[in-house]
């Protein structure tokens, strides 16, 4: 999948739209894409529905902007922190910013961060409009970091394997295997872009193109930590493992068996 690097992130989170569990996975897997500069969170921290997020800021060294609600029913903690984002953008000071919010009213924000060079990570539950997870580079479904370390690499292709239910009656499987085609598809097309004459594709370049095309495209949201064992599972592409010349450093190609998607074609 697509690599970012070691970014300076600056990180933002939306207190009225995110939960506060699983803190600590979060910032775990913001780790991965780089290191965050700045650390802030926005709300109105009189209102006893954010009394969770108190106890896990210290711990996590975030610091909390308070913004008082000025009119009932109007969310000030959204300009707040537009404010701050560019000012943040403008100091020069970070690569890419974290967005944590389940909120659409940031899909402009995102844009224009975009517009201006920086990376977008987006982070919020799956109710999130898909107007903002699109504008982003990458987003994460909350859900997903919090089940992350129960999945297994080796789990059997399910969408519904965060709750370990195993399907049950033919409604259920025909969504299953809609969601199974839909990512096969998916997964064909983007080979079929990149493929030499022989039709192999380097893995990461294509992931890093199903990732443009679906910015909250995740393995994990079938049971696998990884792509590589993923398409394994699918059973639907040869793989090639070809020798780089370093010890244990392989670079990984695929294709797509029986000349399915062949020069595009789905």
């Amino acid at each position: 999948m697509q690599t970012f690097g070691d970014l300076r992130l600056a990180v933002l989170i939306d207190a009225d739209n995110v939960p506060y569990s699983n803190i600590k996975g979060m910032m775990e897997e913001i780790a991965l894409y780089g290191t965050p500069t700045f650390k802030r969170i926005y709300g109105d921290w009189t209102k006893p529905s954010l009394s969770g997020w108190k106890t896990v800021l210290l711990e996590n060294a975030i610091t909390p902007v308070q913004q008082y609600s000025y009119t009932t029913g109007k969310n000030s903690t959204d300009s707040a922190m537009i404010i701050d984002a560019m000012d943040i953008l403008y100091s020069g000071k970070v690569d890419g910013f974290c967005l944590v919010s389940s909120d659409s009213d940031f899909t402009r924000l995102a844009t224009r961060l975009r517009e201006a060079g920086m990376k977008v990570i987006g982070i919020g539950e799956r109710k999130t409009p898909n107007a903002f997870i699109v504008a982003c580079d990458k987003f994460i479904y909350l859900e997903i970091i919090k089940n992350s370390s129960q999945k297994k690499e080796n789990g059997n292709l399910d969408m519904s394997k965060t709750k370990k239910v195993k399907l049950k009656n033919t409604v259920e499987e025909n969504e299953e295997a809609k969601a199974k085609s839909a990512v096969i598809d998916l997964i064909s097309s983007s080979i079929a872009n990149l493929a030499d004459d022989n039709g192999w594709a380097f893995l990461g370049d294509v992931g890093n193109l199903i990732l443009k095309k679906h910015p909250d495209f995740d393995p994990r949201n079938y049971g696998f930590q990884k792509l590589t064992p993923l398409i394994k599972a699918l059973d639907s592409f040869e793989i090639d493992e070809r020798e780089t010349g370093k010890p244990h450093v392989k670079h990984i190609y695929i294709r797509n068996k029986n000349g399915k998607c062949d020069q595009g074609n789905c």
